[in-house]
């Protein structure tokens, strides 16, 4: 049986709470798992995932599922300080307390990006699915993308790739608020400090929202920093929370394997 426990504030100022999944019975082993939802920052929930943290407290994990300010109203990096606001609430909660080795986490999309933001400052083991990595060589390489949050209905376009182009042009305008480069390299996965990252593990579909090339050179460039990294392509178009419940319970068993010494 899982308790869940919705809604408890981690931000009394601005309003922001998590959801708590408490397995049947805890003990020493038991880890915490952060689930961060998707939604390129301008949408989403913490209630969307609530099937699938049930399921991961199954696994003896405490699942917390926050929610963060959303853009527009919000813009970058208000929802990155959110997720610094939350970490430092939980490990000074009944929860966290003394239990920073203890802390794992799961991010969906931009919340993959949002984990390995927090994977750097940290060194929580985590799992990204289709975490998009690059926003300013993106945003050079397509200027002639028209934004677009429904590209098939807007514009009547019904290539997939143009479509998802479109949308990637949508999110990432509506979360930065500009599309000056300065604010856009910010952004990008690589230009966060990954002095403490440990155990990585990037799922990405070979041909969807998220593109390949620019993950490669993500991970290249952390590889030259001497960080370990497992990547996992997917065959297909699908993207984060498409193929979620084919990879949760991998996800789940890799972030519950014990530390190598």
């Amino acid at each position: 049986m899982t308790t869940i426990i919705n809604d408890v504030l981690y931000d009394e100022k601005k309003q922001l709470a998590t959801d708590i999944y408490l397995p049947e019975k805890t003990n020493a082993e038991t880890k915490i798992l952060l689930f961060w939802h998707g939604g390129g920052w301008f949408r989403g929930d913490k209630s969307n995932l609530k099937d699938y943290c049930t399921q991961i407290t199954e696994q003896n994990f405490i699942v917390f599922a926050p929610n963060y300010s959303l853009a527009p109203k919000h813009i970058f990096p208000a929802a990155h300080n959110d997720s610094v606001t939350f970490v430092n609430w939980l490990l000074n909660s009944s929860y966290g307390q003394n239990r920073t080795n203890a802390v794992t986490q799961l991010g969906a999309s931009s919340g993959g990006v949002m984990a390995l933001f927090l994977a750097g400052k940290y060194g929580f083991p985590t799992v990204t699915w289709s975490a998009p990595v690059s926003f300013s060589s993106w945003m050079k390489n397509h200027q002639d993308v028209r934004p677009s949050q429904q590209a098939n209905f807007e514009f009547g376009i019904t290539d997939l790739k143009q479509i998802n182009d479109a949308f990637y042009k949508y999110f990432t305008l509506t979360y930065t608020g500009t599309d000056k480069q300065e604010t856009l390299k910010k952004l990008d996965a690589q230009s966060y400090d990954y002095d403490n990252l440990g155990r990585l593990l990037m799922l990405n579909s070979t041909n969807e929202l998220s593109p390949t090339d620019y993950l490669l050179d993500f991970i290249s460039q952390l590889a030259k920093a001497d960080h370990s990294v497992d990547l996992k392509l997917i065959a297909g178009k699908r993207h984060a929370m498409s193929y979620a419940s084919d990879y949760l319970a991998e996800s789940i068993s890799y972030l519950a394997k014990k530390p190598v010494k």
